[in-house]
């Protein structure tokens, strides 16, 4: 569930929409090629796209789908030298993502000892995801992925409280803050195991981040949580949940901010 840009046909450059912000330099439609895509469909300012503007394009992931779409769903065949591919294979990118990331956190899921109650469930719903990455692309492109995510959801969820069950403190849910807007928060050195904190808001609010500077994150869900701008310098994330490398892209920490295995220092911290 990685991405491998030397597979892919450099497909989120060219599928996505830009919108001229803080994420990215200038306005790009959905469809057309970044000025910064080579012909070989490689970045041709990957290493500076913090510099250049981009910062964006380094908080992207898509979880493997890139390759999948580009080698499975079209055998290789690439938009460039087939045109006629180019439409079809765009629109299945973003619902090929969204599955790859239920196979991501179903994974993730199904590493918890703690989960295993739920384990053959989680199993079962990884498998049936499987397969519907690996439908025509006429059926992808069609697909509505909600109902498939929302049945993930619901087994991801009974993991998480079995886990954060057995935190210290934890009691399943005893911290929810689940969707809470916490701009700006001040959590500075909080003790956190255990918590939800699934789609909370701690994006920096103006000039003010979220501060979770030293604060102890081991066990808490942090699925869809919007890091944007937080402070995670000298956090200790090492055994949260379902945490992902666009949240950290997106986030502020340093060498002392601990990380789960599997999981790389951000390059700009």
């Amino acid at each position: 569930m990685r991405a491998d840009c030397a597979r892919c046909f450099g497909l989120c450059c060219v599928a996505l929409p830009f919108t001229a912000s803080a994420d990215f330099a200038r306005d790009k439609p959905a469809g057309r090629p970044c000025s910064h895509l080579r012909t070989d469909f490689g970045c041709g300012i990957h290493s500076r796209l913090r510099r250049e503007g981009y910062r964006g394009c380094t908080v992207y992931d898509c979880f493997g789908a890139g390759q999948k779409v580009s080698q499975v769903t079209f055998a290789g065949r690439d938009w460039r030298e087939e045109p006629g591919t180019a439409g079809e294979m765009f629109a299945v990118l973003p619902v090929m993502r969204h599955l790859h990331e239920l196979l991501r956190h179903l994974a993730e899921a199904l590493t918890l000892p703690a989960a295993a109650p739920v384990h053959g469930a989680l199993r079962a719903a990884a498998e049936r995801v499987e397969r519907l990455t690996l439908a025509p692309a006429a059926e992808l492109a069609a697909l509505d992925v909600t109902p498939h995510r929302d049945a993930v959801n619901s087994l991801l969820l009974r993991a998480s409280r079995l886990v954060r069950a057995a935190a210290p403190g934890g009691r399943g849910g005893r911290r929810d803050h689940r969707g809470a807007d916490l701009m700006g928060a001040r959590l500075r050195g909080a003790d956190l195991r255990g918590a939800s904190l699934r789609g909370a808001l701690l994006v920096a609010a103006d000039l003010s981040a979220a501060d979770l500077s030293g604060a102890d994150l081991r066990t808490a869900d942090l699925i869809g949580a919007d890091l944007r701008g937080a402070d995670l310098r000298g956090a200790d994330l090492t055994g949260s949940l379902f945490l992902t490398r666009a949240q950290l892209e997106s986030a502020r920490g340093d060498a002392a901010t601990r990380l789960p295995a599997g999981l790389g220092r951000p390059a700009h911290w």
